[in-house]
């Protein structure tokens, strides 16, 4: 996630660290180079090839279909940004609810210290799991050892956690501390974790098809390459800056649609997974009076990871 303070209009114009144009500066200089050579070889070509000139309409009609196409993928991969950040926060909300619950009815029982370390384990354990990373350093100090080594030998690390998550809470009911409406609410609302955690399962496995991207790609990319040749019989030596800049438009789009299609990696557009573990957490031990002996994540640069 980019975090920057906030930047006037004309700073704005020219912030490079947190904007797309890195990933698509080769794609620019090539449009570049052929809007150069184009408007060098206008006279010439209309000369000799008049009647294979390219023209403005041909190229506003694909710009006008184009940007339809590029505006339904964002739309698209806008979803599942807004989606994975719900159910993030979500997460926080049900955490905050299990804790509450807990310190109401078993306070000083030593199962809703562990209940509650289980929670924030829960958190890190599904951010590993969608970033495909090991975080034990967090699973060390919140897990006991007895299930540290099974949740580290699962493929579903979450699942673990929250199957001992149910267990401690139907020991607290079979001991008489929870009567049957606590059992319940509190049964519900690991439901709710269950179904956060398969929200974001769904979310990282199913991407968008792989051929859809494809079409996109090639269809972007050609139709800047070509769009300096359709402007330059018009606008002449103006072709360089006009065709960067629509060609800029353009690529800037597609490239935000792709990492806004996957939500949980480490890009400049993805959610800031450490930091929501630490904000849950944090949530966590100030409910329990505790304080917290974890530092938050720090931005590196204008990222926050």
């Amino acid at each position: 996630m980019i975090v920057r303070s906030s930047l006037s209009w004309f700073r704005l114009l020219f912030v490079w660290h947190g904007s797309v144009l890195p990933r698509i500066m080769p794609r620019l200089l090539l449009v570049l180079l052929i809007a150069i050579l184009s408007a060098g070889a206008r006279h010439w070509w209309l000369s000799t090839h008049a009647d294979s000139a390219l023209s403005i309409p041909t190229f506003t009609l694909l710009g006008v279909s184009l940007a339809i196409f590029l505006g339904f993928r964002n739309s698209v991969s806008y979803d599942r940004f807004w989606e994975a950040r719900k159910l993030w926060g979500g997460l926080l909300i049900v955490n905050r609810s299990i804790t509450r619950l807990l310190l109401s009815a078993v306070p000083k029982h030593p199962l809703t210290a562990e209940a509650a370390d289980l929670l924030c384990a829960f958190a890190y354990a599904m951010k590993a799991q969608l970033r495909r990373e090991d975080d034990c350093q967090h699973l060390l100090r919140l897990i006991t050892p007895g299930l540290l080594d099974e949740v580290q030998a699962a493929r579903f690390a979450p699942a673990i956690i929250l199957r001992r998550l149910g267990e401690l809470v139907q020991q607290l009911q079979r001991e008489g501390c929870l009567n049957e409406w606590q059992w319940q609410a509190l049964d519900r609302k690991l439901d709710t974790m269950s179904e956060i955690l398969g929200g974001c399962e769904r979310i990282d496995t199913t991407p968008i098809p792989y051929t859809y991207r494809v079409l996109l790609n090639r269809t972007v990319t050609i139709y800047s390459l070509l769009l300096p040749m359709g402007l330059v019989s018009s606008i002449g030596w103006l072709t360089p800056p006009i065709a960067v800049f629509i060609a800029y438009t353009y690529l800037a789009l597609e490239v935000i649609g792709e990492e806004l299609e996957e939500p949980f990696g480490r890009e400049g557009n993805d959610l800031p997974l450490a930091a929501l573990c630490h904000t849950i957490e944090s949530a966590v031990r100030e409910m329990q009076g505790l304080p917290m002996t974890v530092e938050a994540p720090k931005p590196q640069g204008v990222y926050l990871h």
